[in-house]
Formats: structure tokens, C-alpha cells, sequence
């Protein structure tokens, strides 16, 4: 098979692959309240059914992005696609909520698979004066899941059930699963022969647990101490890492590559400033404009959709100019969204809330295809795969830390009761600090963005 036949291939596996997982994601949001309702399941254990999916995929991905390198991302990718395949049939065959939350860890550890190659995958077949366009065409297959699964997730569990989300999976990665064996010929690493760090990975993984699961408990006493925790794991295995031959993840590319560096950062602060934004505005739409969660829907449908379309011209711009400017551009552009919402009140017009999210969805797709570029570009070949798990780790982090910021304000303004009338005042008071907060995150990751050095000297 030609050369331009396996970079074809790679794309549609990759493309399809960062279609389908947003898609699951946001599906089940709108599942959640079906599932729970089957099972008689109480609101926090039914969190966990998103939860531990996450949190599985955070724990195995610079892990696998290793094994990766070491033993070949193609290997790892297959196993991850048929994995989460396989998974995806035993949660829809779940008779509780413990059962589906174990198949979920699972399904997690697939993804987290799938996560760490599939970028990698597509940096090792494409030359760099190609690798913008690929990624921007895999960022957009990522944002168009993300616009498909409300709308599809919610008709999917209307008229065939819950499980029927998870079931639309087992064909489609069935077909990727095939199109690996047949199509995507040969094999990449970038560390053959070198040995895996297991000791490293049992402390990353105490360290990522602790931290996210803290970050989830806020505003708890007890999430202090586990976020302590989970930082003195972290501070720990920086040192371990620092000192083996063969490490799980090489620190020394926070410390010394510059642009690896504050590129990761850069990825953190932005998804922890934007994740929590649609959690905000659904309640907002619902409760203080009374919309019904369809009409929500079709308004916050606006900022995926916009950055659907606007990542493939940021991954051509970022090909042709140096990615750290646009990305800083579309960080800018994320903040300025942030502010135009930090002032919405009981009478704010639809078509302003719209016109906001289309500027923060033009901000997010200028800034992610080009940050992954210069992520993927900044590093030797041999750590593809340890910089595309560390890409997959920031945005999870990062979503994570967003909600806890957005869980903290309410606590703080609303306390622990339902939301009724009476809170409505509050309720608006905690969007607004929230945004006001998340603003101010994507200042400081202009600064991590515009300094975080060059990709081409001539630019």
C-alpha cells in the first residue's frame, strides 16, 4: 500500500475516533437522568457514571502514550478501539449502577488508549508542513461529536433508551477496528527496546487519583487533604522521574523545552477556563430564562459548532503561520466570550448570549488545533506519544479543575440547597464570579501562549 493510502487511512481512523468519543461523552449527560431513574440510583453515585470514566482515562494516558512508544502506537490503538468496543456492549447490558460504573473504568482505560496514539499516530505519518490541516481536521471531527451528541443523545434515550447510546459505538468501532487490520499498514515508536516504568506509573496514577477525585469533593474538608496528597505523589514522581534511565514521561520536557512546557500549560488553563462555561449557562437558560432543555440545546449548540468549523482553518493557518499566534489570538478571543457572558442578567437577549458563544467558539478552535501543533512539533519524534497523552491529560485536568472552580462558587453563594426562586439572585451572582474568574485564567494563558518560544526561527 502507497504511502498516500496509509495517511488517508490514518486520518479516517483518527477522525472518526475524535468524533465518536466527545460524542459518547455529552451523550450521556442527557442519559443521566434515564439511568438514574432505571437503577433508583441517588445523585452521587450516579455522577460517577461520567466520573470514572474520566478518571480512568486521566490515570492510563501518559502510561499508555509510554507503551506506546515503546512497543508501537498502532498496537496500542487497536487494543484501545477494541476494548472500548467491547465495553460498550456490557454497558448496554448493565443491571446496575456499580455494574455500568466498572465497565465505564474500563471503557476509560480504552479511551485513554486511543487518547495517547491517535494524535501520535497521525504526527508520525504526516511530514510538519501537513500536520495543521490533519490535526484541525481532527480537532473539528472532535467539536462536531460534541455538537452531535446533545441532539442525537437525546433522542437516542426518548425513543430507544439509554443504552442505545452505547450501542451506536459497536458498529463504528467495529469498522475502525477493520480498517486498521487492512488498511493502516505498518508500525511507530519512538523508544523500541526501552523498558517501561511501572514503579512511576502506580505513583502518577496516585497522584492523578487524588487530585481529581480532591477536585471533584470540593468544597469538602476532606478534598483538601486529598489534594494535598495527590500533589506531594506528584512532587514525588517528578523526582523519580527525574532519576531512572527509562522514565513513564520525561519531566525533562516540562523543564527544559520550553515551548513543550508552556504549550501543556497553556492547554490546562484554557479548558479549565471554558469547560465548566456550558454547565453554567444550562443552568442559567433553564432556570432564570425558563427555557426548555431542547430550546437550551439548540442556543448552546452555538459554540461547538462554531469551533467545528473554524478549527480547519486554524489548523491550515497554524501550517503557514507560527501556531503560537494564532493560539494566542484564540485565547484572547476566548476571554473576550468570557467577559461579554460575565455580564448577563435576568433580561439578557438571546441573540446575546449567542453572539458571545459564537466568539467563544471562534477563540477555542483558533487556540487548540494550533497549541496541539506546537505541542506535537516541539518535541522529538520518539515523544510523540508521551506528548499527545500529555495533551489528552491537560484537557482533563483541566475540565476537572473548571468544575471544581464552578462547584466552589456555589457553595460559596448558594450553599448546599436546591435551586429554587429564592436563589435565583444568587444564582446569577455565582455565573458571573465564575466567569469573571475564568476570564482572568485566559489572561494568564496568553501570557503562557505568546511566550512559550518558536516553532520556525523565520517567523
Amino acid at each position: 500500500m502507497n504511502e498516500k493510502a496509509t495517511k488517508l487511512s490514518a486520518l479516517i481512523i483518527a477522525s472518526m475516533s475524535s468524533f465518536m468519543t466527545p460524542f459518547m461523552l455529552s451523550s450521556i449527560f442527557l442519559a443521566l437522568p434515564a439511568i438514574g431513574n432505571e437503577f433508583k440510583t441517588d445523585a452521587v453515585l450516579l455522577s460517577w457514571v461520567q466520573m470514572s470514566y474520566l478518571l480512568a482515562a486521566a490515570v492510563c494516558l501518559v502510561p499508555f502514550g509510554r507503551l506506546a512508544d515503546i512497543y508501537g502506537r498502532k498496537k496500542i490503538f487497536m487494543t484501545g478501539q477494541i476494548l472500548i468496543t467491547v465495553t460498550s456492549l456490557l454497558t448496554a447490558i448493565s443491571v446496575s449502577t456499580p455494574m455500568l460504573i466498572i465497565f465505564r473504568i474500563f471503557q476509560g482505560a480504552g479511551g485513554a488508549m486511543v487518547f495517547a496514539t491517535g494524535i501520535a499516530i497521525l504526527t508520525s505519518v504526516y511530514p510538519p508542513q501537513e500536520r495543521g490541516k490533519v490535526l484541525g481536521i481532527a480537532v473539528a471531527a472532535v467539536y462536531f461529536g460534541l455538537t452531535c451528541g446533545p441532539l442525537f443523545g437525546g433522542l437516542l434515550t426518548q425513543y430507544f433508551s439509554w443504552r442505545s447510546i452505547f450501542l451506536t459505538y459497536i458498529p463504528v468501532g467495529m469498522f475502525i477496528i477493520l480498517l486498521i487490520i487492512f488498511r493502516l499498514k505498518g508500525e511507530w515508536t519512538g523508544a523500541e527496546g526501552e523498558k517501561f516504568d511501572l514503579s512511576g506509573s502506580f505513583i502518577y496514577g496516585i497522584a492523578i487519583v487524588a487530585i481529581i477525585y480532591g477536585l471533584s469533593a470540593l468544597p469538602a474538608i476532606s478534598s483538601v487533604g486529598l489534594l494535598i496528597i495527590g500533589v506531594l505523589a506528584l512532587v514525588a514522581f517528578v523526582n523519580w522521574e527525574k532519576k531512572i534511565q527509562s522514565p513513564v514521561f520525561e519531566v525533562i520536557l516540562f523543564i527544559e523545552n520550553r515551548t513543550f512546557a508552556f504549550s501543556c500549560l497553556a492547554a490546562l488553563i484554557h479548558y479549565s477556563a471554558t469547560f465548566a462555561v456550558t454547565f453554567l449557562l444550562s443552568l442559567y437558560l433553564q432556570y432564570i430564562k425558563g427555557f426548555t432543555p431542547q430550546l437550551t440545546g439548540l442556543v448552546l449548540i452555538a459554540q461547538p459548532f462554531t469551533m467545528a468549523l473554524v478549527s480547519l482553518l486554524a489548523g491550515w493557518l497554524s501550517d503557514r503561520i507560527e501556531p503560537r499566534v494564532i493560539a494566542s489570538m484564540g485565547m484572547a478571543l476566548t476571554m473576550s466570550g468570557l467577559v461579554l457572558l460575565a455580564f448577563i442578567g435576568n433580561n439578557t437577549a438571546r441573540v446575546f448570549i449567542v453572539i458571545s458563544l459564537v466568539i467563544l467558539g471562534f477563540g477555542f478552535a483558533l487556540f487548540s488545533s494550533p497549541n496541539m501543533n506546537a505541542i506535537m512539533g516541539s518535541v522529538d519524534k520518539r515523544f510523540y506519544g508521551i506528548a499527545s497523552g500529555s495533551v489528552g491529560t491537560m484537557r482533563l485536568l483541566g475540565q476537572m479543575l473548571s468544575m471544581g472552580i464552578a462547584t466552589l462558587i456555589f457553595a460559596l453563594f448558594i450553599g448546599r440547597a436546591q435551586i429554587t426562586p429564592d436563589y435565583y439572585p444568587a444564582l446569577i451572582q455565582s455565573i458571573k464570579v465564575a466567569l469573571i474568574i475564568f476570564s482572568c485564567l485566559c489572561a494568564i494563558g496568553i501570557y503562557f501562549s505568546l511566550y512559550r518560544g518558536r516553532l520556525r526561527p523565520d517567523n
